[in-house]
């Protein structure tokens, strides 16, 4: 009798809808692109962990329960919920056992989706709540059925859809909707212009919490509250930022890039460079570079 209980709970994970694309270069750098897409009954054993990899997932749960983990976090996940995975960062997610869950999901690549995740705070609250499930879901039909379209027109399809469960996730976090700059905290925001301001001078927390007339430890959790990130980090994503226009609109050896943006180690910045685009600063010089002189000749 155990062993036919056991057996009836077992369910191997079943790919109703299995996507694969590759978009085209112009795609990519017109629109949001899906690069894997679908809709999946998870198994009891259903799990994914990786450290990092390319893009961001948008998971729609239509049934079931799973999890999700980020930032050594394990949150859990139930029917009628969006979850949102910036897989740049170590990330793990899977069913629940004995109540596997059913998706619709994407992996999308886009350049504003860093920020986005940023604005949403999906680094601490991958999971949202308050999601018209059925509002939703025709909005992973229309990329199931787009992204795998080779015309202009299915590419735009696409990306208006990926936008239109954007904008689904900021309706659930409507305290976010109006956040601008200078309503975040004084202290945050000083230190968002200091290092915006000097990017490519060594600064230490200390020195911001100390503008700020803090400790650094309570400035350290103001900022992280405020911007789901730490001070360090911003300003390692500010430092690569400048660093893409600086290898696309000159032709300074990677060294002096390095140096210009505050890395007086051109390992490191190579490493942070490639942690947060998945390309080398050479290959990204060539292919932004590649893109730029197809606009101006175009």
């Amino acid at each position: 009798m155990y062993f036919s209980a056991m057996a009836s709970l077992f369910r191997e994970t079943d790919f109703v809808i299995n996507l694969h694309a590759t978009p085209a270069e112009w795609q990519r750098d017109l629109f949001y692109s899906v690069v894997r897409a679908g809709h999946l009954r998870g198994g009891t054993d259903h799990r994914i962990e990786r450290e990092t990899y390319p893009g961001h997932e948008l998971m729609l749960c239509l049934g079931g329960k799973g999890w999700v983990r980020v930032a050594g976090r394990r949150h859990e996940v139930n029917a009628g919920q969006l979850v949102w995975v910036n897989c740049h960062h170590a990330h793990a997610y899977g069913a629940v056992s004995n109540e596997p869950w059913e998706l619709y999901w994407l992996r999308a690549e886009g350049r504003s989706l860093d920020r986005l995740a940023q604005m949403l705070q999906v680094r601490s609250q991958p999971v949202l709540d308050g999601i018209d499930c059925a509002k939703t879901k025709p909005f992973f039909e229309h990329v199931f059925a787009a992204m795998q379209g080779t015309k202009p027109g299915d590419a735009a399809m696409c990306d208006a859809a990926v936008a239109e469960i954007i904008a689904v996730a900021f309706e659930a976090r409507p305290s976010l909707l109006d956040a601008a700059a200078p309503e975040l905290p004084p202290a945050v925001v000083k230190a968002l212009e200091q290092m915006r301001l000097y990017y490519h001078r060594a600064t230490r927390v200390a020195e911001l919490a100390a503008m700020a007339d803090m400790s650094e430890s309570h400035f350290s959790r103001m900022f992280k509250a405020a911007m789901g990130t730490s001070p360090i980090d911003w300003l390692r994503r500010e430092r690569i930022n400048q660093a893409k226009r600086r290898l696309v609109e000159s032709d300074d050896a990677i060294k002096e890039v390095a140096q210009q943006v505050g890395y007086s180690d051109q390992f490191f910045f190579s490493k942070d460079f490639k942690k947060m685009t998945c390309l080398t600063p050479t290959q990204f010089r060539q292919t932004e570079g590649r893109r730029q002189g197809n606009d101006r000749h175009a």
